[in-house]
């Protein structure tokens, strides 16, 4: 299955998994899922299941790009 090319932050989905936390940010999956792994990386768990929202996930980029507030 060939996943969507995202473009501005709006088509993002409410709740980003690790494929497309990787997708976004343009490293493999497993640099995706081990990102969700560090404890500063707002994830929510949902059972065993890890996403994140897309509100937090645009602040934490936000806050790790050069020139933001952190």
């Amino acid at each position: 299955m060939k996943t969507p090319s995202i473009w501005t932050y709006d088509e993002l989905p409410l709740f980003l998994n690790a494929k497309m936390v990787a997708q976004v940010l343009g490293v493999s999956v497993s640099s995706g899922y081990e990102l969700m792994h560090d404890p500063d990386f707002p994830t929510l768990r949902v059972g065993s299941r890890m996403v994140v929202p897309k509100e937090q996930f645009i602040q934490w980029v936000n806050a790790h790009t050069k020139g933001g507030d952190s």
